[in-house]
């Protein structure tokens, strides 16, 4: 067992690697990236990440690339995390508002958005942490690629699209309270949806360890199976 849990480790690692480098390819020289929660080494499997990955993936090929980091409210993994992460491997990054994401699109100063994701249908539709649906609206009005990050075994063949996918709704705490300090009124009502599901027809790209899928994500998803 022990064996096979190293060995699972270490193929995730070489999937990490593949999508680092994939993607890597994509970011220009000087682009500064958009992420949304946090899709790094602390949400895998310890090296490269995904979202992140793709970022890591760029610098290491010789590639100015620095970051806007949403701070990904309410759980703040853009803060907590993502924002960490990047500080620790000496890559510029900049924390915003989930907010202000907007505003930095239009003065020009995102060059491309790169994300994780949850699940992905096989049409392409995105499950991510809520929020993603907002930046890929954004960055579709601002001509901003948008780009996804993840492994093969994120895409479901069997789910037609990102309609049947379970949105899960998190403790309404999240939101009332920050660290325990209660900062809404009582008995205010809550909702508190943790994913959201981007359609496919905003997603740029998908990049996984098979390489780059482009619409119609329907065939380009499935061929990446048979490779």
């Amino acid at each position: 067992m022990l064996d096979d849990a190293k060995a699972i480790h270490e193929e995730d690692i070489e999937s990490q690697r593949l999508i680092a480098q994939f993607g890597g390819e994509l970011l220009a020289d000087n682009d500064t990236v958009l992420t949304h929660c946090n899709a790094g080494a602390l949400a895998t499997g310890g090296v490269w990440g995904t979202a992140l990955g793709v970022i890591r993936g760029a610098v290491n090929q010789g590639k100015n690339i620095a970051v806007s980091a949403d701070e990904t409210r309410p759980y703040l993994q853009g803060a907590r995390l993502t924002a960490w992460e990047l500080m620790e491997d000496d890559i510029p990054v900049t924390l915003i508002t989930d907010n202000m994401s907007g505003h930095v699109m239009k003065k020009g100063r995102v060059q491309a958005v790169v994300v994780g994701s949850d699940r992905i249908a096989a049409n392409g539709d995105v499950a991510n942490k809520i929020g993603t649906y907002m930046v890929a609206v954004l960055a579709h009005r601002h001509g901003i690629p948008f780009y996804v990050a993840a492994p093969l075994s994120t895409v479901d063949l069997n789910c037609p699209t990102g309609e049947e996918i379970p949105i899960e709704e998190r403790d309404r705490s999240e939101i009332t309270h920050v660290k325990g300090t209660q900062l809404a009124p009582d008995g205010v009502g809550v909702s508190n949806y943790g994913f959201d599901v981007t359609p496919n027809d905003l997603v740029t790209a998908i990049i996984t360890e098979k390489g780059v899928a482009r619409a119609p994500y329907t065939e380009s998803l499935k061929k990446q199976f048979e490779i």
